[in-house]
């Protein structure tokens, strides 16, 4: 036992470490463990553990519910939060696996029953316990079996044990204090099949009842602990029962009492005997009580198909839960202030592209009418990237010509070097990320006396189409992706999905996490609109229904009114927040995997960062900093004059698209200039003075 003076749980976690999502992801780092226990203990090699809304278990599948993780976290123990981690996981799942209870057998001759059986009538345990009678034996034997289980279970984790008696015993005092002479009893036999405490330890502790009771119950408790069937369990629960009663821990009911009388009389004692035990144990719902078993093997039920194939099922699914591991399993997100927070990346819904039709014509006439050139839009740029290339070879031979050194070669006898190719890749690698501010304000006619703004998010998308097709004609990595704050779409949401699983969320979390809900809910988000690793083609059904939901969004609105069930997620808009910061240092990052030696991070917005203007100020300053170049452009809006060292307001909507295909044009002549080709081409000082136009 580790010596009280130890740091506490409560002492290492904060209350944000409590917090569910955070919980969660621990437990992600110990699932491999879990797992592998898991698969050990039922010998299913194919057994799948995961996260579900409630706990349940079935031949092929283990469901946890993550919310009994963070109730260990409420522990004052002297542990640690990996330990709970780790140690409540694998409690949860050794328990979901080991306890099967449905095994039907004929009753024992000697087994106390009320009414008569039938001969040869077989029943399960549950059944055949409530047939007793005895509320206070079924306390027991699920207590036992809880015991029994993680001595035998969890014998190949001492680590893990020692953390259960960790738990326990800081929990121990405050349970004595609170129980009467039954509660204690029951308590004792738990902790002895255990062997979490000697018995003399809890004698000097205990009641003088229940002190003497125990003593008459120490041997049970080791068969107990000993066996492997429950049914044994059982008996000895009903045996202890008997030790409690002759002991007086259990009312005595006179004769003359009517059934309603008696039954009344149990169900106290059995609440009183379970109140010292659940206060200590980590309960585990499977083996909680009758009720709690029978839903945890109803829910695993519920997720088999016709097939017998086990899989996620809607009849068992439960909106909060997804909501809540969807929140710990987004990236940490970190700024140079220190700061941290959670930044929810998906795909955008696909489901956009069923408007493509209608928004490739939208795209067509708005590019006319704003004067937005769509054909050949890289212009002069394509024959500088043309030299680029040819640049990056070595030597005529690259391409499989014989090396004007051949006798050479041919005399030194290198006769593999006579078609060599390119030895190292000297050709300078590009990526160019578009973020695009996707709050309700975006699509809503501005507050002042101009024209207003509700062009932004459609003439944003237009610059976005058109700076796609020029990355995509020179054969630039390119990304476009929104952020916004709100309820997070899914990858195949549609407006109808969208809605209700927004609103069962919210409900949900609500009566799970109080005034967490609103956090957990109202994420921030950013929507992959076009990843690096995809082809453009494959995102430009989904681009152009986006652009016609900005461009009309009363019109997107009805369409999906008249079909939810197909119509994309246009709700997801509503929220009229963001925080840019966390977008610019998530999308810089994964821009700097690429290996790209020219990154250029553009980023449209209408207004101020719901996070903190000095923070998104020091996020670009870094970002900047790494060799990467950040363009701001404000819609109507100078506050990137003070956050973007390289920034432009626009006011109009023909304006906005030809300065992020300027901006784009201006930064990519100037790495060519800078790399070398100002001798092919332009000078360096032309395209430095042309920088700064836009700066």
């Amino acid at each position: 036992m580790r010596g009280r003076d130890q740091t506490f749980l409560a002492d290492l976690i904060g209350p944000e470490d409590q917090a569910i999502e955070a919980v969660v992801n621990r437990y992600q780092r110990v699932a491999p463990a879990v797992t592998r226990l898991a698969r050990s203990l039922s010998e299913n090699p194919n057994l799948r553990v995961r996260l579900g809304s409630e706990a349940a278990a079935s031949e092929d599948e283990i469901v946890c519910d993550p919310r009994i993780f963070q109730a260990a976290y409420h522990r004052n123990a002297p542990v640690t939060p990996d330990e709970v981690a780790l140690a409540s996981a694998l409690h949860e799942v050794m328990h979901l696996v080991s306890t099967n209870l449905d095994e039907t057998r004929e009753l024992p001759d000697d087994w106390p029953i009320e009414g008569e059986v039938a001969e040869g009538v077989e029943l399960d345990l549950l059944e055949a316990l409530e047939r007793t009678d005895r509320p206070v034996a079924e306390v027991l034997f699920f207590s036992l079996e809880d015991a029994r289980q993680e001595v035998q279970g969890l014998a190949s984790y001492p680590g893990a044990r020692s953390v259960l008696q960790d738990l326990y015993l800081s929990s121990l005092s405050q349970a004595i204090s609170k129980s009467g002479a039954l509660s204690q009893f029951v308590l004792g036999c738990f902790l002895l099949t255990g062997g979490y405490v000697e018995r003399e330890v809890l004698e000097t502790r205990f009641e003088a009842r229940a002190a003497v009771a125990l003593d008459d119950a120490t041997e049970h408790c080791k068969m107990a602990s000993e066996t492997d069937d429950p049914w044994y369990v059982a008996q000895l629960a009903l045996e202890l029962e008997a030790i409690a009663r002759a002991n007086g821990l259990i009312t005595e009911v006179p004769g003359t009492a009517t059934n309603a009388q008696r039954k009344l009389a149990g169900e106290a004692d059995a609440e009183k005997a379970a109140q010292g035990v659940d206060s200590v144990r980590m309960v585990s719902p499977i083996v909680a009580d009758a009720d709690s078993y029978q839903d945890t093997r109803r829910a695993a039920e519920s997720r088999s198909g016709a097939s017998d194939k086990k899989g996620a099922s809607e009849t068992a699914g439960d909106e909060s839960t997804d909501q809540l591991l969807r929140v710990s399993q987004a990236p940490e997100v970190y700024l140079p202030t220190g700061q941290g927070g959670k930044l929810l990346v998906t795909p955008i819904p696909s489901t956009f592209s069923t408007f493509g039709k209608e928004g490739l014509e939208a795209i067509d006439a708005a590019a006319k009418r704003w004067e937005v050139a769509q054909r050949r839009v890289s212009g002069e740029l394509f024959p500088l990237f043309a030299a680029n290339q040819r640049r990056g070879l070595r030597s005529g031979f690259d391409q499989g010509d014989v090396s004007p050194h051949a006798a050479l070669f041919i005399g030194a006898g290198l006769y593999q070097r006579l078609y060599e190719r390119r030895a190292s890749r000297t050709r300078r690698r590009y990526a160019v990320s578009l973020l695009v501010d996707a709050s309700a304000s975006m699509l809503s006619p501005g507050r002042g006396r101009g024209p207003g703004t509700a062009w932004a998010m459609s003439a944003a998308l237009l610059g976005a189409w058109t700076m796609a097709r020029l990355c995509d004609e020179l054969q630039i990595d390119f990304e476009v992706a929104l952020f916004n704050r709100g309820f997070a779409a899914r990858p195949g949401d549609t407006e109808d999905s969208y809605r209700k699983a927004r609103s069962a969320a919210t409900a949900g979390l609500r009566q799970t996490q109080g005034t967490a809900a609103d956090r957990l809910t109202t994420t921030v988000n950013h929507y992959l609109v076009k990843a690096f690793d995809r082809r453009w083609r494959d995102s430009q059904q989904t681009l152009a229904g986006l652009f016609l939901t900005a461009q009309d969004p009363r019109r997107a609105a009805a369409m999906a009114r008249r079909n939810p069930g197909s119509a994309p997620p246009v709700s997801l808009f509503e929220k009229a927040a963001n925080v840019d910061e966390f977008n610019v240092i998530h999308a810089s990052e994964r821009m700097a995997r690429l290996g790209a030696d020219v990154r250029i991070l553009m980023v449209l917005a209408d207004g101020m960062t719901r996070g903190s203007l000095d923070a998104l100020t020091e996020s670009v300053s870094a970002v900047e900093s790494t060799g990467t170049t950040v363009i701001g452009i404000g819609i109507g809006d100078h506050t990137v004059d003070e956050a973007y060292g390289r920034h432009e307001v626009v006011e109009q909507p023909e304006r906005l698209a030809n300065a992020m295909i300027d901006g784009t044009r201006h930064a990519l002549r100037r790495s060519l200039a800078m790399s070398g080709l100002d001798g092919w081409w332009i000078k360096v000082s032309e395209y430095q003075s042309k920088e700064k136009a836009i700066a």
